[in-house]
């Protein structure tokens, strides 16, 4: 099974997914959002920060279609769509995730061809990891 690293700064991250949440880190003096999560912020350089939760809804800023050879790991779900998702309400924030066809879904269940820079998205949660994965938002 495919495992994010979790650092002290982005641990909260993922206790929040793992609850169905997504959040991101953000200045508890500036208000500004910030991702990676870090220590100090990068406008302010206040070290108050709060997880915020955001809606999950964002668009595809920019993907890659991953083709063999790969790690190991990742090489049998190949090939997969790579996702950058600019946050609605956050546009400074790009999360890294994929796009399948609904919760839970593995990498390559979504036709490479369907992923459109722009297209609207929005978060689930994998059930079983509580990894967050993105689907296409319904019009």
């Amino acid at each position: 099974m495919l495992e994010p690293l979790v650092d002290t700064d982005g641990a909260p991250f993922w206790q929040y997914a793992a609850q169905g949440e997504l959040r991101v880190q953000t200045c508890a003096d500036c208000g500004e959002p910030r991702f990676p999560p870090r220590p100090c912020c990068p406008h302010c350089q206040s070290f108050a920060s709060e997880w915020r939760p955001v809606s999950g809804r964002g668009r595809i800023w920019s993907y890659v279609v991953p083709h063999p050879p790969l790690l190991p790991d990742y090489a049998e779900r190949a090939p997969y769509n790579v996702i950058l998702v600019e946050l609605a309400d956050a546009p400074r924030i790009r999360l890294v995730g994929n796009l399948v066809s609904e919760a839970g879904a593995p990498l390559d269940s979504l036709d490479p061809d369907r992923v459109r820079i722009g297209a609207r998205v929005q978060v689930v949660f994998d059930p079983v990891t509580g990894l967050p994965q993105w689907i296409l938002e319904r019009s």
